[in-house]
C-alpha cells in the first residue's frame, strides 16, 4: 500500500497588517470596502449532526445512552461525544461500555513512564461514566442467556 502524501503546511502570514487575516483583506478594507466595519462581530454556529445511540434504557427516571466502543479511531470520533453530551437534556446520560478500556487512545503520545493515555483515562478526564463487560452493573445486565 502506498504511503500517504503529507499535507502541505498552511503558508505563513507575511507582511499582514495587524488585525487582518490576509494582505488582500486589508487591501479591500483600505480601498473598496472603506465604509464597511471590519471583524465587527462574531457569529456562533452549530453544525447539526445526528447521533445514533447503540443502546438505551431508562433506569430510575434517567435515560442511559450506552455507547459500546471497541476502540476510538481518531480525534474526530472521540471529540464528537463531548458535543453529543452537551446536546443531551438533563434526564439523559451518555455512558461508555469499552471492550478494552485500557487500550491506548489513537495518536496518544508516550508518557515519560512509557505508557499512553487509555480509553478509560480519556472518559474519566472528560467526566464520562464508563464500564467494561466485567464491571457493568448487575441491574443493567440480562444474564439469563
Amino acid at each position: 500500500m502506498p504511503s500517504r502524501v503529507p499535507r502541505k503546511p498552511r503558508p505563513k502570514k507575511t507582511n499582514v497588517p495587524k488585525g487582518y487575516d490576509s494582505v488582500w483583506e486589508a487591501n479591500l478594507h483600505y480601498t473598496i470596502l472603506q465604509d464597511w466595519k471590519h471583524h465587527y462581530e462574531s457569529v456562533k454556529y452549530i453544525i447539526k449532526k445526528d447521533y445514533e445511540v447503540d443502546f438505551a434504557k431508562t433506569i430510575d427516571g434517567k435515560t442511559i445512552l450506552l455507547e459500546a466502543k471497541g476502540r476510538f479511531w481518531d480525534y474526530a470520533e472521540y471529540s464528537k461525544y463531548l458535543w453529543v453530551r452537551k446536546a443531551l437534556p438533563s434526564n439523559m446520560e451518555l455512558v461508555f461500555l469499552f471492550q478494552k478500556p485500557h487500550a491506548p487512545m489513537p495518536a496518544a503520545k508516550k508518557r515519560l513512564d512509557g505508557t499512553k493515555r487509555t480509553h478509560a483515562e480519556w472518559a474519566e478526564a472528560n467526566d464520562f461514566t464508563w464500564y467494561s463487560e466485567d464491571t457493568l452493573p448487575d441491574d443493567w445486565r440480562n444474564d439469563e442467556i
